[in-house]
């Protein structure tokens, strides 16, 4: 048993308190939350000074085993290899205080074993396992000359398939082995070769059959969509999350909170293809798609904010990208308020997975992800930047993989 003592706490509930609380932890589980002092026979009592604590972080849009930027290259990766490069990006985003991390596509369950077994250190991971994708989608990273059939056994993002009853197929697979979303290729986008972003993809058939498939095992499908007629298309059909979202308008922001679905904005790896994207490895053609949906970003993100959507704190990031991931809160900040962003990566985020209660709050009977961070993030949003230099203690299911105090 762990007691944190003498702490201001940054949760949904508390955004302005400057209350001095007591946070008994009892294995991997928050047992209490009180004012003031608490004493328990046996603890272990840490006095945090005053200092912050709040929730883990959750990051919605990750691909863990993206260690190449550009997806073709990543594709041809031996398999080994791939998930050896994955554990070193693994590791940055616990010490980023992401304690958790929903892998948008690539990630499987040999990863989620690995973090949950202690083999590796990491955030607790959600998977989709490979990306669905159509032939010449988003998940199709052949180029025009080229012929070769993707193995789902290549540390690939994606899989092609065509029509109702391969995708039904596909998403029973994917449940099978591990998968606690599904990943819908559903516009076009600026990593594949031969797309194009204002594209919609599959059919209306298709992502009905995906939904049905994954409510059908009760779990639910994110949609990759930059337009507003590819994001319509998939909220029609039953689409929970979209994922990026850089061109819609505000009707279909109002189809958003109709639907009661989220948008996993992406800012960070936009702003860090236009300014970088050469010295990461990305090819002219990648390049020359960012403009379209770089500056649309922020003003989309505008539209949501001032319409009601429930926006979701996502990144992105590939390759050397991923030490960039906290960034995201900067970008974001032009545009909403550090409260509002810090709850995307918190209590809406549970909200998303269906898992309120259970993380992106400090409360009794969450799981003990906590992070000590020395200051007030709502105030100053680079206590959250540095690479976890501000954190003094990182809590993950009550196990301390920081801690500063000691």
């Amino acid at each position: 048993m762990i007691i944190l003592t003498n702490a201001r706490l940054l949760d949904a509930d508390h955004q302005a308190d400057d209350g001095r609380y007591s946070i008994v932890v009892d294995g991997d589980r928050i047992t209490e939350v009180a004012k003031g002092a608490i004493s328990k026979p046996g603890a272990e009592v840490i006095d945090v000074g005053g200092r912050t604590v709040m929730p883990g972080l959750v990051d919605c849009h990750a691909h863990v085993i993206a260690s190449v930027a550009n997806l073709g290259i990543n594709a041809r990766l031996p398999n080994t290899f791939a998930v050896l490069r994955a554990v070193p990006i693994l590791a940055g985003m616990l010490r980023r205080g992401f304690t958790t991390v929903r892998d948008a596509g690539g990630a499987d369950y040999a990863l989620v074993r690995a973090i949950e077994e202690g083999v590796i250190t990491g955030p607790r991971l959600f998977i989709a396992g490979k990306a669905l994708s159509q032939t010449g989608g988003h998940g199709d990273m052949r180029g025009p000359g080229e012929n070769f059939d993707q193995c789902l056994c290549c540390p690939s993002l994606g899989q092609i398939c065509d029509g109702v009853t391969e995708v039904r197929r596909a998403v029973r697979d994917e449940v099978r082995k591990g998968a606690t979303h599904i990943k819908l290729m559903v516009s076009g986008g600026i990593a594949s070769p031969t797309d194009r972003i204002n594209s919609t993809q599959y059919s209306a058939e298709e992502i009905r059959a995906a939904v049905d498939e994954a409510e059908a095992a009760n779990i639910y499908c994110m949609g990759h969509a930059y337009t507003a007629r590819a994001i319509r298309r998939a909220l029609e059909c039953g689409v929970r999350s979209i994922e990026h979202g850089n061109l819609l308008d505000e009707e279909t922001a109002k189809l958003f909170v109709q639907k009661d679905a989220y948008v996993v904005p992406t800012l960070v790896i936009l702003f860090t293809m236009a300014k970088e994207g050469p010295q990461h490895g990305l090819l002219p053609h990648v390049i020359a798609k960012v403009p379209e949906v770089f500056e649309a970003g922020t003003r989309a993100l505008e539209i949501c904010s001032r319409s009601g959507v429930k926006i979701v704190f996502g990144t992105d990031l590939l390759g050397t990208m991923h030490d960039r991931q906290s960034e995201e809160f900067l970008i974001r900040a032009e545009i909403q308020k550090p409260i509002d962003i810090i709850r995307s990566a918190t209590s809406i985020a549970a909200e998303l997975f269906q898992m309120s209660g259970e993380i992106g709050v400090v409360a009794e009977g969450a799981r003990a992800d906590l992070l000590v961070i020395d200051g007030d993030p709502t105030q100053n949003l680079q206590l959250l930047q540095g690479q976890g230099k501000f954190i003094k203690a990182i809590m993950k299911d009550g196990k301390f993989f920081k801690n500063e105090f000691a």
